[in-house]
């Protein structure tokens, strides 16, 4: 049965086409994971789906009833909320069932025998409903989840706005999962999560016995929990049965077919203009080059897609820093209150280190507190001397109105037009993307902006916090190319194994200095 149809879709921003004439068919029970290139539309075509954004063309219609449950990049919680509060929202159209339950119980005193038939008959609809949906065991239910996303540790009375990036992405997470939609919509839902989390979700996500479609550029996550893989690529989404691998090596021998059918065509329309240029003139063989010139002017002609910009990540070496890059000396982190024991740390000058461990326990913070720009609540860091300093933080501040070329501008106002249009195309960038506004851009192009700036500038310590949340399969794998070949020292937070393993010379488990646990 389908869940959803979607046909004819054409959207774009600008002048810049985002899909052309998409359709798009879920049957019930599909595990369906979305790929494609940063800026490929990925977001674009959830927000399409779900009501959020209006397509320019085509026609969305989903199946009656049907309960959608979307986690998106950018959901807002309000403050005065407790964690707790939030995944029992979850619930909400069940506690509004109640409150009609109860007020059909409240008029049956003055009801006529055939008014209560019909009303007991209700009451026996509702209650069927309440029951089959676990309305009976909700505070079970809710702490279960909690526990499986590693809630209960923070607390279920916190404030939602007080939680870290990761901590949010659980809550929202948390509620989709207690909803138990029909279909489930997940934009990325790893980024923020560490490795343990990771884990139970794609446990959950192997014996779901509904729809959904997922977004994401965890490879190895993606391929465990998915039967089926539609590709956004080229303003078309085609649809391919198998996990990613499989996708990829169909994909592979697809375009190497298309590009030698190219080359056969191309080869073929040559000869032909060649033959009615030499003999369109002579009488004698007039009609064979008309005859030909028809064939061309019939012909279906194969178009190669433009080839994606790949990016070329090459960071710049300052000058060399003193032998230890960075001292901690019974450092305390935290805000109103401590999140680590004193710690004692030291980063020599060459080491690669990377922080892990689970979400809420500083490791962000941690990095503010090295760099000085949030007090510590206890002890000293001292950095080095001669320090180059590129800092990559997790998420771009809000109300950025800047178009790429005057982000880029602002920070190196001596380049030219020209410099800067280059240094953001080698970053993996479009045209198209250059000229639009930052904001307007998607999760991975955004980090390529924010990458740009540190490339551009010679540095010695590169301080990376998740680095890898948002960009696609190219864009990392060349970012774990490039801080290899750095020369200078790294500390960068990373939940990716497959990212760090090969690359740093020490993993830094933060869970075993933290004052909070999960």
């Amino acid at each position: 049965m389908s869940i959803l149809n979607v046909e004819h879709l054409s959207h774009g921003f600008g002048d810049r086409a985002i899909f052309q004439d998409v359709s798009f068919r879920l049957l019930k029970g599909e595990h369906i994971g979305l790929v494609g290139a940063n800026g490929e539309g990925k977001s674009t075509f959830m927000n399409i789906i779900t009501g959020k954004l209006m397509p320019d063309e085509g026609k969305i219609e989903w199946a009656k009833n049907v309960r959608v449950g979307y986690l998106d990049q950018h959901t807002v919680l309000e403050k005065g909320m407790t964690i707790r509060d939030v995944l029992k929202s979850a619930f909400g159209w069940l506690f509004e069932m109640e409150e009609q339950m109860n007020g059909i119980c409240d008029k049956m005193g003055e009801a006529s025998e055939e008014e209560l038939t019909q009303m007991m008959e209700e009451l026996g609809t509702i209650q069927d409903m309440l029951t089959m949906h676990d309305f009976y065991i909700i505070d079970s239910k809710v702490e279960e989840v909690a526990r499986a996303l590693g809630l209960t540790e923070i607390g279920l009375d916190k404030d939602v706005t007080d939680l870290s990036g990761g901590q949010r992405t659980k809550v929202l997470l948390g509620k989709l999962l207690l909803e138990k939609p029909d279909i489930l919509l997940l934009d990325e839902p790893t980024n923020y999560l560490d490795v343990v989390h990771i884990e139970w979700l794609k446990r959950y996500l192997q014996e779901y016995e509904n729809a959904f479609v997922l977004i994401s550029h965890d490879i190895p996550f993606l391929n465990q929990v998915i039967n089926l893989i539609y590709h956004m690529d080229n303003q078309q989404l085609t649809r391919y049965v198998g996990d990613y691998d499989h996708f990829q090596e169909v994909y592979a021998v697809k375009k190497a077919q298309l590009e030698e059918a190219y080359q056969k065509q191309q080869q073929e329309i040559s000869e032909l203009k060649d033959f009615v240029a030499r003999n369109k003139a002579r009488v004698a063989t007039r009609n064979m080059a008309m005859s030909r010139q028809k064939k061309l002017d019939k012909m279906d002609v194969i178009e190669l897609a433009r080839e994606k910009p790949k990016p070329e990540f090459q960071f710049k070496t300052a000058r060399t820093p003193s032998r230890f890059v960075v001292e901690t000396k019974e450092l305390v982190i935290g805000y109103d209150e401590p999140l680590s024991k004193p710690l004692t740390l030291t980063v020599e000058r060459g080491e690669k280190i990377a922080l892990t461990g689970a979400n809420g326990i500083g490791k962000t913070t941690l990095l503010k507190s090295i760099l000085g720009l949030i007090p510590a609540l206890g002890g000293k860091a001292v950095l080095g001397d001669y320090l180059e300093i590129g800092y990559f933080e997790q998420e771009m501040p809000q109300g950025n109105k800047h178009t790429c070329i005057e982000e880029i501008w602002e920070e190196f106002p001596s380049y030219t037009q020209y410099e800067v249009r280059a240094s953001l195309a080698k970053c993996g960038l479009t045209t198209k993307h250059i000229e639009s506004l930052v904001r307007v851009l998607s999760g991975g192009e955004q980090a390529k902006v924010r990458l740009c700036k540190i490339i551009n500038r010679e540095t010695n310590l590169l301080v990376l916090d998740e680095p890898t949340n948002h960009l696609d399969v190219d864009a990392k794998e060349e970012l774990k190319r490039a801080l290899k070949e750095y020369k200078g020292t790294i500390l960068m937070v990373c939940h990716e194994p497959e990212f760090y393993e090969g690359l740093v010379s020490k993993v830094w488990d933060c869970s075993e200095w933290t004052t909070k646990i999960g």
